[in-house]
């Protein structure tokens, strides 16, 4: 339960449900003294607050913490096109997921995890927090599965070393299902699922075994499959998809 008996919840978890931010993002503005309840900054993680009484603001802006059980759930499939920005807003002016999907609900929603600027395919959009952060959290590894068109044409044993798991940067990856799907004159279609989040990891994987990515594409973000999406379209995911999401988290 996010809510005590008294009708109380910790700000972190309200600010996340809210949409501010992830669970993780929000706990940082606390302690960064951005949030403020009532008539003052608070800066200490654990602290309660009352969604139907307390006012918050984050960088002075007022952010409606309507209290859980009277918020309505919504959820949202969007097949996104390459050159829109997987955020809610963008300081320099460019496109957003949002322009996309803008009047296809009153709530405040905003996109699940990350889909690069010039990725195509599969992206959850909903104004539930607590689902957002349990989909995005590692410790639950949500497949999603991608075409990669990349460069040359890769052997299978260097394939196979992303199917063991390939070490990056920031540490080794998790093994990946790989399959060649087809060859186009000097290049590759390759389908890929992984069950982890990081940073622009297809692109990376792809790069470490020198087969550059050319184009990406998400065709399933764990039940959701962008199938008889066009570009830029968006539907109301069904009960039943909901219901399979929900269980790749127990």
């Amino acid at each position: 339960m996010s809510k005590n008996d008294d009708g109380t919840e910790r700000l972190q978890k309200a600010l996340a449900r809210a949409g501010v931010a992830s669970r993780r993002a929000a706990e940082q503005m606390i302690v960064d003294g951005r949030v403020r309840v009532n008539d003052g900054v608070v800066t200490e993680l654990g602290t309660k607050i009352d969604p139907a009484k307390d006012l918050v603001r984050v960088d002075g802006r007022s952010v409606h913490v309507r209290p859980a059980d009277e918020q309505t759930k919504v959820y949202f499939l969007l097949n996104k096109p390459a050159g829109f920005l997987t955020t809610t807003k963008d300081d320099r002016g460019r496109r957003t997921v949002m322009d996309l999907v803008r009047g296809a609900s009153d709530a405040r929603i905003y996109p699940v995890g990350r889909l690069d600027y010039d990725a195509e395919g599969a992206l959850l959009l909903t104004n539930d927090g607590e689902l957002a952060n349990l989909l995005t959290h590692p410790r639950y590894h949500v497949p999603k599965t991608y075409l990669a068109k990349v460069k040359g044409v890769p052997q299978e044993a260097v394939l196979d070393k992303l199917r063991r798991g390939i070490f990056l940067e920031d540490g080794p990856t998790k093994p990946a299902h790989v399959e060649v799907v087809e060859k186009v004159r000097v290049n590759t279609w390759i389908e890929i699922t992984v069950t982890e989040g990081r940073n622009r990891l297809i692109k990376r994987m792809f790069w470490r075994i020198q087969h550059p990515v050319l184009k990406l594409v998400r065709t399933k973000f764990g039940a959701l499959d962008r199938d008889g999406l066009r570009l830029g379209e968006y539907r109301e995911i069904e009960p039943k998809e909901l219901q399979q999401l929900r269980a790749l988290l127990d």
